[in-house]
């Protein structure tokens, strides 16, 4: 692994608690990480370590097979060669963009400037904006430039610090596309913090969920939203609900057993988390598209809300019993409040939890 955090603790005086406990992840060559999380949990201090402008108070930090942090070693922030991207760009705004981009290239001949620059400029989609000032760009250009910035000293590592949260939504959402497209014909390896769920998808090969300075799960996207670890992760990725669930027999083989009907072919660690807990009853995660509007369903459920999404309704639906659940609905759907639909369950992934005592 190129990037390996090993039990990582940070600590601030006069905090009641460290500001990250024990954090342990890795990252290969050429991967794109994102840590997400409220605000709080840990992320961006966890990237001020790495980059060596906080110090960590335990574990090591190592960087292909350098330490850069450990028992007895430290290496200052301008030796690791790792560049970083920040949320208010911070360009210079009297410099115009090539000296801009070039402003850390301090042991190049101007020509080899020149030609970084033009290098990078084209990586990003900039060609021609060398004698152009940062408040002759748009906002996304400017991030752009920060990133260009960033990549131009060839650094080993680039962490991003929320890059995107001055930029409106739509914005938002076509540069973080643009921003994993160009790390990745850079080669670069990257970790990026946001709080933004959509932004971690767009870009992160791997994401990890950050709690009270604990990291509760590292995984891919795919992972996080259909297997999470913990039940935090499961309530703040996605849509969901919890429903009550209990184990039951079904043609002889195990299956789980709901307000909604019997969920099959449960997969072994599924079941095998099941039955570590004892014969009691369980909660299981149910997503949003897992609940599939269906008339002929004899299970109706009474659509208590709705939310216009464009190509879909997010329902919240309330069963006779008062059971909340989520349902993403196509959009042609549209059925009025108060009116009970037939719904029936389309899970590939069986989720549990223990039952919940709050």
């Amino acid at each position: 692994m190129f990037l390996t955090l090993d039990q990582v603790s940070v600590s601030y005086p006069g905090a009641p608690a460290p500001a990250v406990q024990a954090v342990s992840l890795q990252l290969a060559a050429g991967q794109l990480g994102v840590l997400i999380g409220p605000s709080g949990s840990g992320k961006t201090s966890l990237l001020r370590a790495i980059a060596g402008l906080e110090q960590a108070q335990g574990g090591r930090i190592s960087l292909g097979q350098v330490l850069l942090d450990g028992p007895e070693t430290r290496i200052a922030a301008e030796r690791r060669r790792i560049g970083m991207v920040f949320q208010d760009f911070a360009l210079f705004p009297h410099l115009d963009i090539a000296a801009n981009i070039g402003f850390g290239l301090h042991d190049a001949s101007r020509q080899q400037r020149l030609r970084r620059v033009d290098e990078m400029l084209a990586l990003v989609g900039l060609e021609g904006s060398q004698e152009k000032y940062p408040h002759q760009l748009s906002g996304g250009q400017q991030q752009r430039v920060a990133l260009a910035r960033a990549l131009a000293p060839e650094p080993r590592l680039l962490l991003l610090d929320e890059p995107f949260s001055s930029l409106d939504i739509e914005l938002r959402e076509r540069l973080a596309q643009d921003v994993r497209q160009i790390l990745k014909q850079a080669g670069i390896t990257a970790l990026m913090v946001t709080h933004d769920q959509l932004e971690a998808f767009a870009i992160g090969d791997v994401v990890g969920v950050m709690q009270h300075g604990h990291l509760e799960q590292w995984a891919a996207p795919y992972d996080l939203y259909h297997r999470p670890a913990t039940r935090f992760v499961a309530d703040f990725i996605g849509h969901g609900v919890l429903l009550p669930g209990r184990l039951v027999q079904h043609d002889g083989r195990p299956a789980v057993a709901t307000a909604l009907g019997d969920l099959q072919d449960v997969s072994a660690a599924a079941l095998q988390h099941i039955q570590a807990h004892g014969p009691a009853p369980f909660d299981v995660l149910l997503r949003a598209d897992d609940i599939v509007h269906d008339d002929a369903s004899p299970f109706k459920a009474r659509i208590k809300r709705k939310s216009f999404r464009g190509a879909e309704f997010l329902y919240t639906l309330q069963l006779a019993s008062g059971q909340e659940l989520l349902a993403l609905v196509p959009s042609h759907h549209d059925h009025a409040v108060d009116e009970w639909i037939g719904i029936k369950l389309d899970v590939s992934h069986v989720v549990t939890f223990p039952l919940s005592i709050a």
